[in-house]
């Protein structure tokens, strides 16, 4: 990602330049094992190009910049009807906490801290994707 931006109420939240955006959905199901194997696996995911143009390095060995970003609506159901169904999303009393359990996990091994959202926030969110490159990581998956 080239970079990447939250804005609120027409007023800039964070900016940040290359890096990686991340877009948090939290189940009712998930728990503070799925943030800690979550923080693990972005810190050391290798999705930037070495010197060859290969994919084979981490935003920590290139000094990169994470943006994270509150996203319910990652739990969409489309299965029944033209309205999708947040069932799956969790309520904010427990989502909440797990997310910013999530950016202290991250903020714990980056030199920066990260960039934020706002929970629950009407947010504008701009991206510059490099590639494009997004990738789905999905803790219920991680076996």
């Amino acid at each position: 990602m080239k970079e990447a931006s939250v804005t609120i109420g027409g007023e800039l939240k964070s900016a940040i330049g290359a890096g990686m955006m991340i877009l948090v959905g939290v189940e009712h199901e998930d728990g503070q094992d799925d943030v800690d194997w979550l923080v693990k696996k972005v810190l050391s995911l290798r999705i930037f190009d070495d010197e060859n143009g290969v994919m084979n390095r981490s935003v920590l060995d290139v000094g990169g910049r994470i943006l994270v970003v509150s996203q319910f609506t990652l739990h969409a159901s489309t299965k029944k009807g033209n309205r999708p169904s947040y069932i799956r999303a969790a309520r904010p009393e427990h989502a909440i906490p797990l997310y910013r359990s999530f950016i202290d996990g991250l903020n714990a091994g980056l030199p920066q801290p990260c960039g934020e959202g706002e929970f629950g926030a009407d947010m504008k969110v701009a991206l510059i994707n490099d590639g494009p490159v997004t990738i789905i990581i999905d803790s219920k998956l991680k076996e």
